[in-house]
């Protein structure tokens, strides 16, 4: 007796067997030294306001007068979006202060956890809830 096997039936178990693939291709934040928050000062070089994450490019000069680009990775356009922000919400030039968690191998960049303007507003992602107006005090990590 011969026995058929319906397509649907080599697709559904394709699908399945990748799905564990796909998960896993988002990757963790172990790359970042949670236990700590620091803080560059520079100027916005580029805001990439895209998915699966934005990204905050900023110039930082220098003890030397040389400047380096510093990049930093934001949430998805829909966390984002839900804690107030836009496109515009930061301009290239614009004069910040950045507190992140750094990279843990030491290379320029980090998570971002919120920006300070030089006019003193203050922008968080991440649960401030009403807007990307935020306290600092909410972002820095707990002291024992």
């Amino acid at each position: 007796m011969e026995r058929h096997v319906h397509k649907s039936t080599y697709v559904a178990a394709l699908v399945f067997a990748l799905a564990p693939a796909a998960a896993l291709a988002h990757h963790s934040f172990a790359m970042f030294d949670q236990s700590r928050t620091d803080m560059i000062t520079g100027v916005v070089e580029e805001f990439e306001y895209r998915n699966p994450h934005a990204w905050l490019h900023v110039a930082v000069t220098d003890a030397a007068n040389e400047s380096h680009t510093w990049s930093f990775e934001m949430g998805s356009i829909g966390q984002l979006t839900r804690d107030g922000w836009t496109q515009g919400t930061v301009a290239i030039g614009d004069q910040i202060e950045v507190g992140f968690h750094p990279l843990k191998d030491g290379s320029n960049g980090g998570q971002f956890r919120y920006l300070t303007h030089e006019d003193g507003r203050v922008l968080c992602q991440g649960g401030a809830g009403n807007g990307p107006a935020c306290d600092v005090e909410d972002y820095l990590p707990a002291t024992n």
